[in-house]
């Protein structure tokens, strides 16, 4: 039985609202699932089926007339020919939920929406489990936490996350890029891709990337961006006032899901990962993504940033609410320091539009210190929680 998704609520208010709801997100993230849970009566079509892709092809018109009260069309960026006549059709009908949409490659999807769906469709992107979804009651150490990662497959069918993660890689992942980029030495990208897992949780590096990699600069762009839209990885850019700036310095990159970078890195149990180098690394990764993740279940978009000065005075993580900030720092230790807080105190102290200070640490307990928190990763979700309490009490 399929766990149920915090972003379901969301979802099907979308689909009361608009003629098109549009599920995106990385392979394996559970859109088929949900989609196929929410909308039981609707036909399910897969566009990675040759047959239905051959049919849809060969007469758009015919293929969707069969289904007079729409339908769930999964992969769809696979048939870019069907996005126009979806939109005479949603048109003509003028009704919410007539069709829901699925896709993992973003790049292609977004630009098919928003040339023949713009207005038409809600999209909401659905990332692998979160906390709560994962561990609704009792929450592991962190090393397993990390090691075993959040793809829901991993949980439905109680798999081995390495070996998980390596058929993830070599069935999906270089299947999509050789589809998007054409790339014909595959080990030239997994070496990439292993470069950049060595990155997570720092400043984008494109020329180093590039010298190692022996491609140039711009092929390294390409491949980011690649991974990016894949929502394999996401990049949080600097917090500057200066708009400009925040598009032009460099950002970070965090990996999307833990189990994968233990993988690319040859992290291979729970115990090697606690000595790992790029532990902390991995762990301040999972809490961006975590957070992430809670924005995008409601449907809102990403509105993280990080913090850095040239004296080398740094936040891990600015979540801007457009008048106002949050500064969060990110600490693997399982033991509170006082000095956990230095740079929170500093940049509040600098900055008045920050509201709240907050320090998510690999320890169990957490506690106020002075006017900031200090947050356990068990209850990173803890704001969530509160949340669906509230709903259900109403």
């Amino acid at each position: 039985m399929a766990r149920p998704r915090l972003a379901a609520s969301t979802a099907l208010r979308l689909a009361r609202q608009y003629p098109v709801l549009t599920l995106t997100g990385p392979r394996q993230s559970g859109k088929t699932t949900m989609a196929r849970s929410l909308f039981k009566n609707k036909p399910y079509l897969s566009m990675e089926d040759p047959d239905i892709l051959r049919i849809s092809t060969e007469d758009p018109r015919g293929f969707l007339a069969q289904y007079p009260n729409g339908a769930i069309l999964d992969e769809v960026q696979r048939a870019p020919h069907l996005f126009s006549y979806i939109q005479r059709i949603v048109d003509e009908h003028n009704k919410p939920g007539f069709y829901i949409l699925t896709g993992s490659q973003n790049f292609q999807l977004m630009a098919n929406i928003s040339q023949s769906l713009a207005g038409r469709s809600a999209i909401l992107h659905l990332l692998p489990f979160s906390l709560a979804e994962a561990y609704p009651r009792t929450r592991p150490e962190v090393e397993e936490l990390l090691f075993r990662g959040f793809y829901p497959r991993i949980f439905d069918k109680k798999l081995a996350p390495s070996e998980a993660m390596a058929f993830y890689v070599s069935t999906y992942v270089e299947r999509d890029v050789r589809q998007l980029l054409n790339v014909k030495d595959l080990r030239l990208f997994q070496t990439f891709l292993r470069l950049c897992a060595g990155r997570t949780a720092q400043e984008v590096n494109y020329s180093a990337l590039a010298n190692e990699c022996g491609v140039n600069h711009n092929t390294i762009k390409s491949w980011i961006s690649i991974l990016e839209t894949s929502f394999l990885i996401t990049l949080v850019r600097p917090h500057y006032a200066n708009l400009g700036k925040r598009l032009t310095k460099s950002p970070k990159l965090h990996f999307v899901d833990p189990a994968l970078v233990c993988y690319l890195l040859g992290i291979e149990s729970p115990k090697q990962l606690a000595t790992h180098p790029q532990r902390g690394a991995i762990f301040e990764s999972w809490v961006a993504t975590e957070l992430l993740k809670q924005r995008y279940n409601i449907a809102k978009n990403n509105n993280q940033f990080y913090f850095r000065e040239n004296n080398g005075h740094e936040i891990d993580l600015i979540l801007d609410h457009g008048e106002t900030v949050d500064a969060m720092e990110v600490k693997s230790g399982k033991t509170y320091a006082p000095d956990f807080f230095r740079n929170i105190l500093k940049y509040r102290a600098a900055n008045p539009a920050c509201r709240s200070g907050t320090v998510v640490y690999g320890g169990k307990d957490s506690q106020r210190v002075g006017e900031n928190q200090l947050l356990s990763y068990r209850e990173l979700d803890k704001e969530q929680q509160l949340a669906q309490k509230k709903k259900g009490k109403k």
